[in-house]
């Protein structure tokens, strides 16, 4: 295993990111936080990846943000220092990303898992979020995200307790999309992500973004946006590749019903 903080491995046009700070539970201290923020900012001009993994190595997907730096350091860098939005960061990626827990999942690293477009989940994976217990609100979107995700009940008992979610309840509650054993945990993601891979390039982006902006709107309004990205989009496509591509869709569904 490399001594690097972020691993990024490349199978095609998918990059697997893999935080690597094992002995602290992958707590993300600065420079961890500066290291993934320019990994994305890298596979970010990357056409020819476009899909990323996130996972971590060892027990923990990431035990969140680092307290013994914090305690030492303080939560707010200096004007020296970078402060990384990983929020930001990730939201502005844009290509799908999968994150494919591992392990713990705490606090600013149960917010860093929401910040994924698809989870998927170890049956080693457990949720939790402190923010109450350790006295800090939460700034990467988590209590906004759970609710939508869970349900506002729900997501007051997880908030508002602090108590770990096992995986196998989390993909009851439809936090998670999957749960598999450790060992087949990263091939599930890597079918996932081949298979997102294999859709159109302008497509696979153009619609994640369509989700994600209609996610923040009213119905009316998303439906709205929708049709308007629709027209403009079908203006450019001709009949003669409508065509092709519902034959490779009618052989592709052929060979998955045959599978």
């Amino acid at each position: 295993m490399s001594n690097a903080i972020v691993i990024t491995e490349e199978k095609g046009a998918v990059a697997i990111v893999t935080l690597n700070r094992p002995e602290t539970l992958n707590a993300l201290n600065r420079e961890l936080r500066n290291k993934l923020a320019e990994t994305f900012e890298r596979l970010k001009h990357r056409d020819d990846i476009r899909v990323v993994i996130l996972t971590g190595t060892g027990r923990a997907f990431t035990s969140g943000i680092d307290l013994k730096e914090a305690g030492q350091k303080g939560f707010i860098p200096s004007r020296q220092e970078v402060s990384t939005n990983l929020a930001k960061v990730l939201a502005d990626y844009p290509w799908p990303i999968i994150g494919a827990i591992n392990g713990f999942a705490i606090t600013g690293g149960f917010e860093l898992a929401l910040m994924c477009d698809v989870l998927i989940a170890s049956t080693e994976a457990k949720f939790a979020d402190t923010h109450a217990r350790v006295g800090i609100m939460p700034g990467w979107g988590l209590s906004q995200r759970l609710p939508r995700m869970i349900g506002i009940s729900r997501a007051k008992q997880v908030s508002l307790t602090g108590n770990f979610v096992t995986a196998e309840v989390a993909e009851r509650w439809g936090l998670v999309n999957s749960v598999h054993s450790p060992e087949e945990l990263i091939p599930a993601a890597l079918k996932i992500a081949e298979d997102m891979a294999s859709c159109q390039p302008h497509m696979l982006k153009a619609y994640k973004r369509v989700i994600d902006e209609g996610f923040g709107m009213s119905f009316s309004e998303a439906l709205i946006m929708e049709s308007k990205r629709s027209a403009e989009q079908s203006s450019s496509v001709s009949k003669e590749s409508v065509e092709a591509a519902r034959k490779e869709v009618t052989a592709r569904g052929k060979k998955q019903q045959s599978n």
